[in-house]
Protein backbone atom coordinates (compact mmCIF):
# COMPACT_ATOMS: atom_id res chain seq x y z
CA UNK A 1 0.00 0.00 0.00
CA UNK A 2 1.39 3.36 -1.01
CA UNK A 3 1.46 6.09 1.59
CA UNK A 4 1.61 9.81 0.96
CA UNK A 5 4.93 11.47 1.77
CA UNK A 6 4.90 13.70 4.88
CA UNK A 7 3.93 17.26 4.04
CA UNK A 8 6.74 19.74 3.58
CA UNK A 9 6.77 22.01 6.64
CA UNK A 10 7.76 25.08 4.65
CA UNK A 11 5.01 24.47 2.13
CA UNK A 12 2.48 24.16 4.95
CA UNK A 13 3.76 27.38 6.50
CA UNK A 14 3.50 29.25 3.22
CA UNK A 15 0.00 27.93 2.66
CA UNK A 16 -1.03 28.94 6.15
CA UNK A 17 0.38 32.43 5.77
CA UNK A 18 -1.31 32.83 2.40
CA UNK A 19 -4.65 31.76 3.90
CA UNK A 20 -4.24 34.23 6.78
CA UNK A 21 -3.33 37.01 4.38
CA UNK A 22 -6.35 36.27 2.22
CA UNK A 23 -8.70 36.26 5.20
CA UNK A 24 -7.32 39.60 6.36
CA UNK A 25 -7.42 41.17 2.91
CA UNK A 26 -3.61 41.41 2.73
CA UNK A 27 -1.98 40.80 -0.70
CA UNK A 28 0.24 37.75 -0.91
CA UNK A 29 3.97 38.19 -1.48
CA UNK A 30 3.70 37.70 -5.22
CA UNK A 31 0.83 40.18 -5.40
CA UNK A 32 2.79 42.77 -3.44
CA UNK A 33 5.79 42.34 -5.74
CA UNK A 34 3.58 42.76 -8.80
CA UNK A 35 1.96 45.82 -7.26
CA UNK A 36 5.35 47.38 -6.52
CA UNK A 37 6.51 46.64 -10.06
CA UNK A 38 3.48 48.33 -11.63
CA UNK A 39 3.81 51.55 -9.63
CA UNK A 40 6.55 54.09 -9.07
CA UNK A 41 7.42 54.94 -5.48
CA UNK A 42 8.84 58.41 -4.85
CA UNK A 43 10.54 59.23 -1.54
CA UNK A 44 10.31 62.61 0.19
CA UNK A 45 11.26 64.14 3.53
CA UNK A 46 9.13 66.73 5.37
CA UNK A 47 8.57 69.96 3.44
CA UNK A 48 7.21 73.32 4.55
CA UNK A 49 3.60 72.87 3.43
CA UNK A 50 0.80 72.93 6.00
CA UNK A 51 -1.19 70.48 3.87
CA UNK A 52 1.65 68.17 2.82
CA UNK A 53 -0.57 65.09 2.55
CA UNK A 54 -3.08 66.90 0.34
CA UNK A 55 -0.37 68.38 -1.87
CA UNK A 56 1.39 65.04 -2.36
CA UNK A 57 -1.95 63.44 -3.28
CA UNK A 58 -2.51 66.09 -5.98
CA UNK A 59 1.05 65.78 -7.25
CA UNK A 60 0.70 61.99 -7.29
CA UNK A 61 -2.42 62.27 -9.47
CA UNK A 62 -0.67 64.67 -11.85
CA UNK A 63 2.50 62.57 -12.23
CA UNK A 64 0.58 59.29 -12.52
CA UNK A 65 -1.25 60.65 -15.56
CA UNK A 66 1.90 62.13 -17.08
CA UNK A 67 4.11 59.06 -16.49
CA UNK A 68 1.46 56.52 -17.44
CA UNK A 69 1.73 54.45 -14.27
CA UNK A 70 0.74 55.01 -10.63
CA UNK A 71 3.09 57.28 -8.70
CA UNK A 72 3.04 56.89 -4.92
CA UNK A 73 4.83 59.27 -2.54
CA UNK A 74 6.60 57.69 0.42
CA UNK A 75 7.46 60.14 3.22
CA UNK A 76 10.20 59.56 5.77
CA UNK A 77 11.73 61.71 8.50
CA UNK A 78 15.33 61.87 7.27
CA UNK A 79 17.51 61.71 4.16
CA UNK A 80 19.18 58.64 5.66
CA UNK A 81 15.84 56.85 5.77
CA UNK A 82 15.18 57.77 2.15
CA UNK A 83 18.61 56.57 1.04
CA UNK A 84 17.97 53.27 2.82
CA UNK A 85 14.77 52.78 0.84
CA UNK A 86 16.61 53.51 -2.41
CA UNK A 87 19.31 50.97 -1.60
CA UNK A 88 16.82 48.22 -0.80
CA UNK A 89 14.82 49.12 -3.94
CA UNK A 90 11.71 49.88 -1.89
CA UNK A 91 11.42 53.15 -3.79
CA UNK A 92 12.46 54.09 -7.31
CA UNK A 93 12.97 57.85 -7.02
CA UNK A 94 13.45 60.50 -4.35
CA UNK A 95 13.83 64.21 -3.68
CA UNK A 96 17.02 64.31 -1.67
CA UNK A 97 19.73 66.89 -0.96
CA UNK A 98 23.05 67.73 -2.54
CA UNK A 99 24.96 66.23 0.38
CA UNK A 100 23.53 62.68 0.14
CA UNK A 101 23.74 62.96 -3.65
CA UNK A 102 27.51 63.51 -3.67
CA UNK A 103 28.02 60.77 -1.08
CA UNK A 104 25.88 58.16 -2.83
CA UNK A 105 25.94 59.08 -6.52
CA UNK A 106 27.45 55.73 -7.53
CA UNK A 107 24.10 54.18 -6.57
CA UNK A 108 21.97 56.91 -8.15
CA UNK A 109 21.22 58.69 -11.41
CA UNK A 110 20.39 62.39 -11.42
CA UNK A 111 16.81 63.12 -12.49
CA UNK A 112 16.25 66.88 -12.17
CA UNK A 113 17.34 69.99 -10.31
CA UNK A 114 14.42 72.20 -9.24
CA UNK A 115 14.52 75.85 -10.27
CA UNK A 116 14.02 78.40 -7.50
CA UNK A 117 13.54 81.94 -8.83
CA UNK A 118 14.57 80.50 -12.22
CA UNK A 119 17.92 79.23 -10.92
CA UNK A 120 19.04 75.74 -9.78
CA UNK A 121 20.61 77.31 -6.70
CA UNK A 122 19.86 78.05 -3.07
CA UNK A 123 21.59 79.20 0.13
CA UNK A 124 21.93 78.19 3.74
CA UNK A 125 20.61 80.75 6.22
CA UNK A 126 21.72 81.27 9.79
CA UNK A 127 18.59 82.32 11.66
CA UNK A 128 18.28 83.75 15.17
CA UNK A 129 15.37 85.04 17.27
CA UNK A 130 13.91 88.27 15.90
CA UNK A 131 14.90 90.18 19.03
CA UNK A 132 18.55 89.17 18.68
CA UNK A 133 19.87 92.17 16.79
CA UNK A 134 23.56 91.57 17.50
CA UNK A 135 24.36 88.12 16.09
CA UNK A 136 25.66 88.28 12.53
CA UNK A 137 27.80 85.13 12.27
CA UNK A 138 27.96 81.61 13.63
CA UNK A 139 30.89 82.71 15.77
CA UNK A 140 28.54 85.05 17.65
CA UNK A 141 26.57 82.04 18.92
CA UNK A 142 29.36 80.68 21.09
CA UNK A 143 27.89 78.99 24.18
CA UNK A 144 24.36 79.06 22.74
CA UNK A 145 21.91 76.27 21.84
CA UNK A 146 21.89 75.53 18.11
CA UNK A 147 19.42 73.66 15.89
CA UNK A 148 20.55 71.61 12.89
CA UNK A 149 18.04 70.26 10.39
CA UNK A 150 19.36 66.81 9.41
CA UNK A 151 22.87 65.28 9.63
CA UNK A 152 22.74 64.66 5.86
CA UNK A 153 21.52 68.14 4.94
CA UNK A 154 23.85 70.51 3.12
CA UNK A 155 22.24 73.77 4.23
CA UNK A 156 21.07 72.48 7.61
CA UNK A 157 24.29 70.77 8.73
CA UNK A 158 27.23 70.65 6.32
CA UNK A 159 27.43 74.39 5.58
CA UNK A 160 27.31 75.65 9.19
CA UNK A 161 29.83 73.09 10.40
CA UNK A 162 32.34 73.72 7.63
CA UNK A 163 31.87 77.49 7.99
CA UNK A 164 32.94 77.21 11.61
CA UNK A 165 35.85 74.93 10.69
CA UNK A 166 37.10 77.43 8.09
CA UNK A 167 37.13 80.05 10.86
CA UNK A 168 39.25 77.77 13.04
CA UNK A 169 36.35 76.94 15.37
CA UNK A 170 35.52 73.40 16.51
CA UNK A 171 31.77 72.97 15.81
CA UNK A 172 31.53 70.24 18.46
CA UNK A 173 32.77 72.59 21.20
CA UNK A 174 31.40 75.92 20.02
CA UNK A 175 27.78 75.54 21.11
CA UNK A 176 26.56 74.77 24.61
CA UNK A 177 24.27 72.20 23.00
CA UNK A 178 23.01 71.31 19.55
CA UNK A 179 20.22 69.07 18.30
CA UNK A 180 18.49 67.90 15.12
CA UNK A 181 14.94 68.97 14.34
CA UNK A 182 14.45 66.67 11.29
CA UNK A 183 13.03 69.34 9.05
CA UNK A 184 13.85 72.90 8.00
CA UNK A 185 10.47 74.20 9.10
CA UNK A 186 11.16 72.59 12.48
CA UNK A 187 14.41 74.58 12.73
CA UNK A 188 12.42 77.78 12.24
CA UNK A 189 9.89 76.66 14.86
CA UNK A 190 12.65 75.82 17.36
CA UNK A 191 14.28 79.24 17.01
CA UNK A 192 10.92 81.04 17.03
CA UNK A 193 9.90 79.25 20.24
CA UNK A 194 13.19 79.96 22.00
CA UNK A 195 14.27 76.30 22.10
CA UNK A 196 17.42 77.33 20.23
CA UNK A 197 19.25 80.65 19.96
CA UNK A 198 20.27 79.90 16.39
CA UNK A 199 19.68 77.43 13.59
CA UNK A 200 20.76 76.49 10.08
CA UNK A 201 17.97 76.36 7.53
CA UNK A 202 17.40 75.99 3.79
CA UNK A 203 17.02 79.57 2.54
CA UNK A 204 14.40 78.53 0.01
CA UNK A 205 12.26 77.11 2.81
CA UNK A 206 12.66 80.20 5.01
CA UNK A 207 11.82 82.50 2.09
CA UNK A 208 8.75 80.45 1.21
CA UNK A 209 7.54 80.37 4.81
CA UNK A 210 7.42 84.16 4.69
CA UNK A 211 4.45 83.74 2.36
CA UNK A 212 2.76 80.67 3.85
CA UNK A 213 3.53 81.15 7.58
CA UNK A 214 4.37 84.83 8.16
CA UNK A 215 3.54 84.73 11.87
CA UNK A 216 6.11 82.00 12.42
CA UNK A 217 8.79 83.70 10.32
CA UNK A 218 8.25 87.05 12.08
CA UNK A 219 9.74 85.57 15.25
CA UNK A 220 13.05 84.85 13.51
CA UNK A 221 15.68 86.87 11.66
CA UNK A 222 18.23 85.92 9.01
CA UNK A 223 21.61 86.80 10.50
CA UNK A 224 23.80 85.43 7.68
CA UNK A 225 23.48 83.92 4.21
CA UNK A 226 25.92 81.47 2.68
CA UNK A 227 27.19 81.35 -0.89
CA UNK A 228 24.94 79.53 -3.35
CA UNK A 229 24.89 75.75 -3.82
CA UNK A 230 23.15 73.31 -6.15
CA UNK A 231 19.47 73.08 -5.21
CA UNK A 232 18.39 69.78 -3.56
CA UNK A 233 18.02 67.40 -6.52
CA UNK A 234 15.67 64.63 -7.56
CA UNK A 235 17.31 61.27 -8.28
CA UNK A 236 16.44 57.68 -9.16
CA UNK A 237 18.19 54.50 -8.12
CA UNK A 238 20.79 53.35 -10.62
CA UNK A 239 18.94 50.08 -11.29
CA UNK A 240 15.74 51.75 -12.50
CA UNK A 241 14.87 51.07 -16.13
CA UNK A 242 15.68 54.00 -18.41
CA UNK A 243 12.19 54.17 -19.94
CA UNK A 244 10.59 54.89 -16.55
CA UNK A 245 13.35 57.36 -15.72
CA UNK A 246 12.81 59.24 -18.99
CA UNK A 247 9.03 59.31 -18.52
CA UNK A 248 9.36 60.73 -15.00
CA UNK A 249 11.96 63.29 -16.06
CA UNK A 250 9.79 64.39 -18.96
CA UNK A 251 6.77 64.78 -16.69
CA UNK A 252 8.74 66.99 -14.31
CA UNK A 253 10.31 69.12 -17.02
CA UNK A 254 6.90 69.77 -18.60
CA UNK A 255 5.18 70.88 -15.39
CA UNK A 256 5.77 74.55 -16.15
CA UNK A 257 4.04 74.17 -19.53
CA UNK A 258 0.46 73.43 -18.39
CA UNK A 259 -1.98 74.96 -15.95
CA UNK A 260 -2.16 72.04 -13.51
CA UNK A 261 1.60 71.74 -13.37
CA UNK A 262 2.07 75.46 -12.79
CA UNK A 263 -0.44 75.37 -9.91
CA UNK A 264 1.55 72.61 -8.23
CA UNK A 265 4.81 74.47 -8.81
CA UNK A 266 3.20 77.54 -7.28
CA UNK A 267 2.45 75.60 -4.10
CA UNK A 268 6.11 74.57 -3.99
CA UNK A 269 7.25 78.14 -4.77
CA UNK A 270 9.34 76.81 -7.66
CA UNK A 271 9.78 78.10 -11.20
CA UNK A 272 9.99 74.57 -12.54
CA UNK A 273 12.13 71.44 -12.67
CA UNK A 274 15.27 71.71 -14.78
CA UNK A 275 17.85 69.41 -16.33
CA UNK A 276 20.27 67.63 -14.05
CA UNK A 277 23.90 68.82 -14.10
CA UNK A 278 26.27 66.96 -11.74
CA UNK A 279 28.76 69.84 -11.69
CA UNK A 280 26.18 71.87 -9.74
CA UNK A 281 27.20 69.90 -6.65
CA UNK A 282 31.00 70.21 -6.91
CA UNK A 283 31.19 72.75 -4.08
CA UNK A 284 29.11 70.51 -1.82
CA UNK A 285 31.48 67.63 -2.56
CA UNK A 286 34.37 69.82 -1.41
CA UNK A 287 32.61 70.54 1.89
CA UNK A 288 31.87 66.82 2.38
CA UNK A 289 35.57 66.03 1.88
CA UNK A 290 36.45 68.70 4.42
CA UNK A 291 34.57 66.89 7.20
CA UNK A 292 35.61 63.41 6.03
CA UNK A 293 32.05 62.39 5.25
CA UNK A 294 31.24 58.87 4.14
CA UNK A 295 28.29 57.36 2.28
CA UNK A 296 25.24 57.03 4.52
Amino acid sequence: MLTKPPPNRRALLRAGLAACATSLGVPALGQRAASAASGLRFGTTPVFLDDQVGFLARWSTYLSAAVGRPVEFVSRRSYRDIMGLLRTQEIEAAWICGFPWVMNQAQLRGLSIPLYQDRPLYQSYLIVPADDTRSTTLADLRGKVFAYSDPDSNSGYLVPRTTLMKAGIDPDRHFARSFYTWGHRNVVSAVAAGLAQGGAVDGYVWDTLQAVAPALISRTRVAWRSETYGFPPLAVRATLDTDTEQRLRGALLRMAEDTSGRLLLGELNLSGFGRFHPEAFASIAQLATMIGARAT
